[in-house]
Order: structure tokens, then sequence, then C-alpha cells
């Protein structure tokens, strides 16, 4: 059995106005690409770990076509919650978990096993501006309102990342992974809350999406830090191919 992750499938069967291939060539047909690289990498005692914006529909009933594509992937599907995954709220997942039980699995405020790891995760948030430039393209200041609101965000989301972790911790896990749809930090921080809480349980991987285009694909962390591997596995940046984790 192995672990894959990638994210940010933007799926829209149901809301074509909404359809990704407006933003370029890695975008058109990106669904024929996700379900060709998923049935050559992953099968079907494989764990697959999708990593937000699943769907654009803002209701489940417009997200049932979307959610039908994933669920028919190979292996064992586990969603993670997208800042676009308005079908999702936060106090839905337990309902989600029973309604689509079998086929998907919700990641939030729990946790899902694999193998001797506890996957553990959460939509978490980072402040990404807007951020004002010099002339040498030198941030000199940020809109220190939106900042503000950011980390109010940002301790709720971390608060659900201890619970997540906790239960496994006290279910006997000591070997964790942890999902993000958000990168870990922005593009002016080496560390942020959901670092030091990654260190603090011992996190061997933080994994994330939620950057694309090229001109974000390194807005934050990749590569071992402070003892941790930070992968981004954001759709456009793997070309719709799922990334091995283990």
């Amino acid at each position: 059995m192995a672990l894959f992750a990638i994210g940010d499938f933007h799926l829209s069967f149901q809301t074509p106005e909404k359809s990704m291939d407006v933003f370029g060539a890695a975008w058109r047909h990106h669904e024929e690409k996700i379900t060709r690289n998923c049935e050559a990498l992953v099968g079907p005692h494989d764990t697959l770990v999708i990593t937000g914006d699943h769907s654009w529909g803002r209701k489940l009933p417009k997200c049932e076509q979307d959610l039908a594509f994933i669920a028919a992937l190979p292996g064992r599907k586990i969603l993670l919650r997208g800042n676009h995954d308005m079908f999702w709220d936060a106090k839905r997942t337990a309902s989600l978990n029973r309604r689509f039980a079998g086929k998907l699995s919700f990641l939030q405020n729990n946790f899902f096993a694999y193998e001797d790891y506890a996957l553990v995760g959460t939509k978490g948030f980072t402040f990404e501006g807007p951020f004002y430039l010099d002339k040498q393209g030198r941030v000199i200041g940020w809109d220190e309102e939106r900042e503000a609101h950011a980390k109010k965000l940002i301790e709720r989301e971390c608060v659900r990342l201890r619970r997540s972790l906790d239960a496994a911790v006290e279910a006997g896990y000591k070997k964790f992974l942890l999902f993000l749809h958000y990168p870990p930090t922005n593009i002016l921080e080496q560390q942020s809350p959901f670092t030091d809480i990654a260190e603090e349980y011992g996190v061997e991987q933080v994994i994330y999406s939620h950057c694309h285009g090229e001109e974000r694909f390194h807005d934050s962390l990749q590569g071992t830090v402070r003892g941790i591997a930070y992968r981004l596995v954001s759709g456009d940046y793997l070309d719709f191919r799922p990334v091995k984790i283990l």
C-alpha cells in the first residue's frame, strides 16, 4: 500500500461557468489528466489525500458530480477542506463522513490511520496581503487590518489542528503526517503557528497546496526545514500527477 497526495482539483461538472480552462494550458481538460494519472499510479489498496478545493459548487447538490468523480478514482480517498469548498461547513464534517461512508473520508477535527501513521489536517490559513512594494519590488508594508483578521483565522485553525493531533496521540499514535490546504507560511515568513505545532508534535511531513501558477510555487517552505519535510502538492504544480508521500 502507498500514500499519495494532490490538491486543488477545482472541479466544475455542474458549474461549467467556473471552468478552469481560462487559466491556461495546464488547466485545459485537467479532469482527464487527473483520471489518467490516478489510474496509472494509485492502486485499489492505496490512499489518496486530496488537499482541498475539490468543487466550485457552493451547495452540496451542486457538488454531487464532482464528488462522484473523486469517489470513482482508485484507492481510499481522504479529503481536506479548502477555501473554495463552500459545500463543507466546518460543523458538517461528521455528517459528510456518514453520508459518504465507504466512498470518501473528510479530514477535519479528526484523524485517519495509514499504517502506523496518523494523518491529521485542517484548512489552515495564512496572510496573503496585499503587500506594498517599493520600486525594487521589496516589501515595505502591508494591510495591517487584514493581517489582524488573518491572525484570528489562524488561531481558529490551530485549535482545530491541535484537536486532531491530540486525538491521534490519545489513540496511541506517535508518527504524524500533517495536511494543510493553505501553505504553512506566507512569503515573508520562515516560521508560523503551523510550523511551531508541527515541530512540537514531531510531525514528519507537512503537505499543502493552494499555490497556483509558477509565480506562487515558491511562496512557502519546500524541502527539509528544522527536521520536517515540506511538500507542495497543488494540482497545476504537479501537472495533476499525484505525488507519493510514503
